[in-house]
């Protein structure tokens, strides 16, 4: 069972802070470390051959001199493992006895081991809910009256083959509280959206990560779920790994180009250690309705990194199965929204997005659109003086009509 602690950490900056505009003239982004353009992408439900099925989605990417293994399981609370190889042969081994047992230690392993580059881990542990009706102050903490917290360990899960679809490289876990006495989840649901890339590009609907070959997308929706105060606001609480003694750190990039994100200057970063490693990234919006759009944007505040051992962390046997026992755990929270609306409370929908992937994240270059309007607004003054001199120089010469006088 979860702990019903309040968690640690406050709400982020959104705002872009002042920069440089040399700074802003970067190259177009680049793949990540591992150097792969394309890869081939399978995604495959792993059956427990001995039981009912169980949900452990395993993404394949496989590269010409790497593979990227992400593993995905609603097993305890909702978490992906993330493991990149430096050979294409690579293969996941599950052991179900194993993984299934109160000591799951060495039921999931990635052969060959000696091939492993990166590893580490992101658990899903718990969703807070403010009522932020009486509260004036956006920046309060917590941001309104708590709630207790739904425990993502305790809910229940569809059967992700049923949502598989290998033509979007795509699925979606989908699930509600086991034990829901207000029937807050009676017509709603959490719902966590995996898809995985093949080659770089854009999706359609906002934010539109840039994503690569090496990257997976989740998307996490809050659709119809009943909220428990008139204004609420949701917070989402994320563990992660470090790797090894360390734990990761956050970093924020801004920019002047929102043509893809509008209103949006700034790019939120989770980064695990030294290169070669993996990271988190997102944009800090959330969106209200299912089809985002600047007017249905909410902010969305990222706390600073805390350590976990104020309380115990939902266990995931996946990451047991991999990791062993070791419990270097650290946290954040995402704040979705503030008191003065837009919110969930509008359409009863709230929907984050962001990317998971290994080596150096991408970075968005400046878009066509605003280098064409930067073309033009520092090259017409430029060509109209080059051209007024060039006129003065060359045009044609004026002589007087008076004749001299000898």
């Amino acid at each position: 069972m979860c702990s019903c602690e309040e968690p640690h950490g406050g709400w982020g900056r959104c705002a872009p802070s002042p920069i440089l505009f040399l700074s802003l003239l970067l190259s177009a982004a680049p793949l990540g470390l591992l150097g792969e353009e394309a890869r081939q992408v399978s995604l495959e439900v792993i059956p427990d051959p001995a039981g009912p099925p169980e949900n452990l989605l395993h993404i394949r990417a496989v590269g010409s001199n790497s593979t990227l293994h992400y593993v995905w399981s609603t097993l305890g609370p909702p978490a992906v493992l993330l493991v990149a190889t430096d050979t294409p042969h690579s293969a996941l081994s599950v052991n179900w006895s194993l993984l299934l047992s109160s000591e799951p230690s060495g039921g999931l392993v990635v052969l060959p081991k000696d091939s492993i580059q990166f590893s580490s881990a992101v658990v899903f542990t718990r969703l807070f809910e403010f009522d932020s009706t009486n509260t004036s102050d956006a920046a309060a903490e917590p941001p309104g009256k708590p709630y207790p917290p739904y425990c993502l360990a305790d809910f229940s899960w569809n059967n992700i083959t049923h949502s598989l679809d290998p033509a979007t490289l795509s699925a979606t876990f989908r699930g509600h509280p086991i034990d829901d006495p207000t029937r807050a989840f009676a017509n709603g649901s959490l719902a966590f959206r995996v898809q995985a890339f093949s080659r770089s590009g854009r999706p359609a609907q906002p934010p539109r990560l840039l994503h690569t070959a090496d990257t997976c997308q989740l998307e996490v929706a809050l659709d119809g779920a009943v909220p428990r105060g008139n204004r609420s606001l949701f917070r989402l609480e994320v563990a992660t790994l470090g790797q090894g003694p360390d734990y990761p750190s956050m970093r924020e990039q801004h920019s002047i180009d929102d043509e893809y994100a509008p209103a949006v200057f700034q790019l939120d970063q989770l980064l695990w250690g030294s290169l070669p490693s993996g990271f988190m990234q997102w944009r800090p919006v959330a969106f209200s309705q299912k089809q985002g759009g600047r007017e249905s944007a909410l902010p969305c505040q990222a706390s600073p990194l805390y350590p976990t051992s104020a309380y115990v962390v939902p266990q995931s046997p996946i990451v047991r199965a991999f990791f062993g026992s070791q419990n270097n755990f650290c946290a954040f929270n995402l704040t979705f929204g503030t008191s003065t609306g837009p919110g969930y409370w509008d359409q009863h929908y709230l929907s984050w997005s962001m990317l998971l992937g290994v080596g150096i994240p991408p970075v968005d270059a400046l878009s066509p659109l605003v280098l064409g309007i930067m073309a033009v607004a520092l090259g017409a003054p430029g060509l109209m003086l080059l051209a007024g001199g060039l006129f003065l120089l060359l045009g044609p010469k004026r002589y007087s009509e008076y004749q001299p006088i000898n």
